[in-house]
């Protein structure tokens, strides 16, 4: 668990996003299947912490205010939909979305300021308490502001924070307890550190305009694993 920390937060700062969804795939079968999705937004909220902490001039503070109060309603109704609602089709509607939003000239259509965030941070972690990792959709939107890549990893990592962390608390109201697992998390904390800050020096070291083509190919792949996954759990 701490080794895939380290390399998943490592991905994250160098690529922005990926590594939270690679370790949602690592953790089951290393902890009970419950404690997943909990466990991995406590240990994720450190690894985007860590990432904005080591770049700083590059958060967009404005971002912060109508992100953090989507987010505490998108935890309140998602808080409330655990286990009564099904929710099945939304992973890949959301995927079809992502894929419009990075290959179509839809950016005129697409909204901008505080409405597109409040809509962003409510999406983010409302689903992400019933599907874990949710990442790929707001970085798809971040790319229609900025291209360049300590802007897009950095400001990435700040909407996730907050995402994780607010789940974090609701799993703990819900009755999580995290107490038995705090050795985990420690140990998985300090690995989601270090990731971040050598995944900070290799992002450095990466030409703009290859990081531009790899982002948007990341992302293209996670949205088709949000819509393929989505079609094989259906059909089961």
């Amino acid at each position: 668990m701490t080794l895939a920390a380290l390399l998943t937060s490592m991905l994250s700062a160098v690529a922005g996003l990926g590594g939270g969804v690679l370790l949602m795939l690592l953790m089951p079968g290393l902890v009970p299947l419950a404690a997943v999705i909990p466990l991995h937004a406590v240990v994720q909220s450190v690894s985007n912490a860590a990432r904005v902490a080591f770049a700083l001039p590059s958060v967009a503070i404005g971002l912060v205010p109508p992100l953090l109060l989507g987010s505490l309603a998108g935890a309140l109704v998602g808080s409330l939909s655990v286990g009564m609602v099904s929710l099945e089709w939304l992973p890949a509607v959301a995927g079809a979305v992502i894929l419009i939003i990075t290959w179509l000239p839809v950016a005129a259509i697409i909204p901008r300021g505080r409405v597109a965030f409040y809509v962003l941070g409510f999406y983010q972690t409302g689903l992400g308490m019933l599907a874990g990792a949710t990442g790929p959709l707001g970085a798809s939107v971040l790319t229609l502001i900025r291209k360049d890549r300590d802007w897009l990893v950095v400001n990435t990592g700040v909407y996730m924070t907050i995402n994780h962390l607010i789940r974090s608390f609701a799993y703990g109201l819900l009755g999580f307890a995290f107490a038995p697992w705090w050795q985990t998390i420690a140990a998985m904390s300090v690995a989601m550190v270090v990731g971040s800050w050598l995944g900070t020096i290799v992002r450095h070291r990466i030409p703009q305009a290859f990081f531009e083509r790899a982002f948007k190919w990341l992302i293209t792949v996670l949205a088709l694993r949000m819509v393929s996954l989505t079609f094989s759990e259906v059909a089961a």
